[in-house]
């Protein structure tokens, strides 16, 4: 027996129900901008028990650096309120970096805020895209988000707040700008 097939006309009438009705929920239920400001406690020192960023992979025969090609590095930097790493914790950003450019300017990041403080507690914000490394101010998408920034959608800034090289300590400013539901 073969399955009845819905007429064009009707399966029209239905796309454009389902359209209608997802741009009446999207206006009713009030897109929200949310600007943030926060600090990246990163230690990038390979080796040390105390790194929160360190390269996992990269082209055999090479150095793993930050300016290598093919470099692959995971995250779990701590977020801060202020510069001082002793101020209230916000989260973590978690995730993935590639070094991605063939001159070593650019970096791919893949990563995730992840909030633990009593604002945003579970709801993390999704990043991705190109970062021009070595710009003063690099910006990033976000894409996505979930909880409290739900549907996400708009960019990261980030800006080098302080670095110590013989530590490999930085402390990264992240300003960020959302819209959501």
């Amino acid at each position: 027996m073969a399955p009845k097939l819905v007429p064009k006309r009707l399966t029209d009438i239905v796309l454009v129900l389902v359209l209608a009705t997802t741009v009446y929920l999207a206006e009713a239920g009030g897109l929200k901008k949310t600007k943030l400001s926060f600090y990246l406690q990163d230690f990038s020192a390979f080796g040390s028990p105390n790194a929160t960023v360190i390269p996992v992979a990269g082209i055999a025969g090479k150095a793993w650096t930050f300016t290598q090609f093919g470099t692959l590095y995971v995250t779990d930097d701590n977020i801060t309120e202020k510069p001082d790493p002793s101020s209230p914790k916000v989260g973590h950003l978690q995730g993935m970096y590639i070094t991605a450019g063939l001159d070593g300017l650019n970096t791919h990041v893949m990563v995730s805020v992840v909030f633990t403080n009593q604002a945003y507690n579970g709801s993390t914000l999704q990043i991705l895209g190109i970062s021009k490394q070595f710009d003063p101010v690099r910006e990033v998408s976000v894409v996505s988000g979930t909880g409290k920034f739900r549907f996400a959608r708009g960019y990261v800034t980030f800006e080098t707040y302080s670095v110590d090289v013989p530590t490999q300590y930085a402390i990264i400013r992240c300003n960020v700008t959302v819209q959501h539901y």
